[in-house]
């Protein structure tokens, strides 16, 4: 299964609580850190919502 590598990138002050709430639920805490999770619907789904928070780019395993 294909990997994907996650950089929280800009804050999420100032935006909704769900949105900060997906962020958690990523995995990720702190400015700059990158997390990698699998590539599943799920975890697309949750990347589409705060797009606009994070950098994704695909792990070739």
């Amino acid at each position: 299964m294909a990997k994907l590598r996650i950089t929280y990138r800009k804050s999420a002050i100032g935006y909704t609580v769900r949105q900060k709430a997906t962020i958690k639920a990523l995995g990720l805490r702190k400015l700059n850190q990158t997390v990698e999770q699998d590539d599943t619907p799920a975890i697309r789904g949750m990347i589409s919502k705060v797009e606009h928070l994070v950098h994704v780019e695909e792990v070739k395993s």
